[in-house]
C-alpha cells in the first residue's frame, strides 16, 4: 500500500476542499481594478512575447491595443503581421533603427526614439486604447536617447484605466519603483550560444 497521502481520495478531496475555501477567501479581497503599470526585464528571452500575449487577449476581449517599437524597424516580425490584420482593435508601429551598433549614429538615435515617444504619449493619450505596449523602451532609456525622468514621470501620471506595458532589459530602479507589476526573465540557457541564430517563430 503507498505511503502518499494523495493516494487517498477523501483525504486528496478534504485537502482540497481546505485549499480552495482559503484561495476564495483571498480573492474576495481583491475587488479593485485599474490600469497597470507593466515591465517585462531581465537578461532572459521572452520580454516582448510576454507583451505580445497580452496584447492577443485584449484584442480577444475586443479592447483596443496599441504598440509601438522603440529598436525593431524595417526588420518583418510575425507579430506585425499578425496584428495588421485587426486595424480596428490594433495599431502597431515600428519606428526604431536597428540597436545602436547597427546605426553608429547617437544623433539619429535619439531622433527615433524622441519620435517614437511622441507617438507613444499620443496613443496613452486617446481613450480608446485600454493597452499601449513600448517595446524595448528600456534599451532607449539605458542609452540615455530620451529624457529618463520626463518618460518615468509620464507612465507614473498615465490614465487611471490604462495598461502600459514596458519591455526591454536593464529596466530602470525607478521605473522598477514606479511598476504595479515586475517581471525579470532570467536566461538559464539559449541556442544562441550554440551557434543558433534567431529563427523566424521563435524570435521573429
Amino acid at each position: 500500500m503507498s505511503d502518499d497521502k494523495n493516494a487517498d481520495p477523501a483525504r486528496h478531496a478534504e485537502k482540497m476542499a481546505k485549499k480552495k475555501a482559503a484561495r476564495d477567501k483571498i480573492m474576495a479581497k481583491k475587488v479593485e481594478e485599474k490600469g497597470l503599470l507593466i515591465v517585462n526585464t531581465g537578461k532572459g528571452k521572452g520580454k516582448t512575447s510576454a507583451a505580445m500575449g497580452m496584447a492577443v487577449r485584449c484584442i480577444a476581449h475586443g479592447m483596443r491595443v496599441g504598440i509601438i517599437q522603440f529598436i525593431k524597424g524595417a526588420m518583418a516580425t510575425g507579430e506585425r503581421d499578425v496584428f495588421e490584420k485587426f486595424p480596428d482593435l490594433c495599431t502597431i508601429k515600428a519606428m526604431g533603427e536597428g540597436f545602436s551598433w547597427e546605426t553608429q549614429d547617437k544623433d539619429r538615435d535619439r531622433a527615433a526614439a524622441q519620435a517614437a515617444w511622441q507617438a507613444a504619449k499620443e496613443m496613452m493619450a486617446d481613450p480608446s486604447y485600454r493597452m499601449v505596449i513600448l517595446d524595448e523602451l528600456n534599451i532607449v532609456l539605458r542609452y540615455d536617447d530620451l529624457d529618463r525622468d520626463e518618460v518615468i514621470r509620464t507612465l507614473a501620471e498615465k490614465r487611471a484605466d490604462l495598461h502600459v506595458v514596458v519591455t526591454g532589459r536593464n529596466a530602470p530602479d525607478a521605473l522598477i519603483e514606479a511598476a504595479d507589476l515586475v517581471t525579470e526573465m532570467e536566461l538559464v540557457k539559449h541556442p544562441f550560444r550554440a551557434g543558433v541564430k534567431a529563427q523566424a517563430g521563435v524570435e521573429f
